[in-house]
């Protein structure tokens, strides 16, 4: 018996998937377990798999098609079922009856236009005919009802046009062939416009859009800057990277200090329950970072960060963020965060604010390592500084309680020592 296979709940905010690929067309077999289809969901691109065997009757949603949850992506069943009764209510999907309707109407207009062809040349509808003043005024020109309305659509003037029906009447055919007279030179015409261009909204956009305006609209965000002393740190990891089997980056360092201070203030390892009224200060740190791809921004988490060296940091890092470009990420994988960490100083930028990952209390923004001069002991030497700016919700954390916070992280940057202890 015929099924309808339904685009299934992926993920547990999932309202819509849309269509990234089929793996199957009409008419091929499929065992139980088959992926059938790829589906883009808010928060990755997943797999969906046909649990009865049979045949493809019919795909409902072509790939880039949006299909809300629970509706029918495709029928699966035996080769040559009767399927009717089930695409009742799901549309002609491009079916028989869609394409007599558009024959029909083509067919329509067809006879439309056969028919004024007739009224122009047959003498029955000769008391149809315009006539219409000459630009001279030196007498009137005679005009079928279709010649002139065509005319009045292209902008041609009649007096210019030389009829060929009876009595130099002008028709239809006069009108599609006339070619004005080669105008004068024109002066130049401006550079063309570039045409705009529509980008489809992806479903994962439109979930961060929805979720950074929520945090953003809901959540009371308050901002601090710190300038860190960066000479030791930068000491620290060429050191480790002359001995350390894996390179260690200076983002590694910064997930594992972040994570050491979140232990030491749990007020920043919290977060707001808008359901239960309630704020929950999480026991196990879970650090997410944010990896840039072309959609937008994922943040995988690493969890049970203070409890990892940083080696399986550096590795769990990069095994995710390459899974987040192939967006292969799983739910599981970018959910429970406790706490979240932007870097942009690969990109040279010094200073920003980052809008906080909800449910998060806060969400570090690291900027890039410079080059300046600095005093020490008097004097003017050269240093490198980096400058990191904490994002917090007014409702869990405080002021004083997000710069101890931030003296904290300062003090373990400044002493990586520090982060071993």
């Amino acid at each position: 018996m015929a099924i309808k296979i339904e685009m299934p709940k992926l993920s547990d905010t999932m309202e819509e998937g849309v269509i990234a690929k089929w793996n199957v067309q009409e008419g091929d077999n499929v065992e139980s377990g088959d992926i059938i289809a790829e589906v883009e969901t808010d928060k990755a691109t997943m797999e969906v798999e046909v649990f009865d065997a049979g045949t493809i009757l019919k795909i409902l949603a072509d790939e880039g098609d949006a299909v809300p949850l629970g509706e029918a992506m495709a029928i699966v069943g035996e080769e040559g079922e009767d399927i009717s009764e089930l695409l009742e209510g799901i549309g002609d999907g491009g079916g028989p009856s869609g394409d007599v309707s558009s024959e029909s109407s083509k067919k329509d207009k067809a006879s439309a236009a056969e028919e004024e062809e007739e009224k122009e040349y047959d003498p029955l509808f000769s008391d149809l005919e315009e006539e219409t003043s000459s630009g001279s005024g030196n007498g009137r020109i005679k005009a079928s009802p279709l010649a002139r309305r065509i005319a009045e659509d292209k902008g041609i003037e009649l007096s210019n046009v030389q009829g060929s029906g009876p009595e130099g009447r002008i028709i239809k055919r006069d009108i599609e062939e006339y070619e004005p007279a080669a105008a004068p030179a024109a002066a130049p015409a401006p550079a063309a416009s570039r045409e705009d261009e529509e980008i489809r909204i992806s479903q994962m956009r439109k979930t961060i859009a929805r979720r950074l305006s929520e945090s953003k609209f809901t959540s009371p965000h308050f901002y601090e800057t710190i300038d860190i002393d960066v000479d030791s740190l930068f000491e620290a990891r060429t050191r480790v990277n002359e001995v350390s089997e894996q390179k260690i980056s200076f983002n590694d360092i910064i997930v594992k200090a972040c994570a050491h201070a979140l232990r030491k203030h749990p007020d920043v390892n919290s977060s707001w329950m808008e359901e239960s009224n309630k704020i929950v200060k999480h026991g196990d740190v879970h650090v997410a970072v944010a990896v840039a791809i072309d959609e937008g921004l994922m943040t995988p988490v690493i969890r049970h960060t203070d409890q990892k060296g940083l080696q399986q940091i550096g590795a769990e890092t990069r095994e995710l963020a390459e899974l987040a470009r192939d967006r292969k990420l799983q739910p599981e994988q970018m959910e429970g965060s406790t706490f979240t960490v932007s870097n942009l100083g690969m990109f040279g930028i010094e200073e920003f604010t980052a809008i906080i990952n909800p449910p998060n209390a806060c969400i570090l923004a690291v900027g890039a390592i410079r080059d300046e001069a600095v005093v020490r002991d008097g004097e003017v030497v050269p240093g490198k500084r980096m400058k990191v700016t904490l994002s917090s919700d007014h409702r869990i954390v405080d002021g004083a309680k997000a710069a101890q916070f931030l003296n904290t992280l300062r003090n373990m940057l400044e002493n990586p020592l520090a982060i071993l202890l």
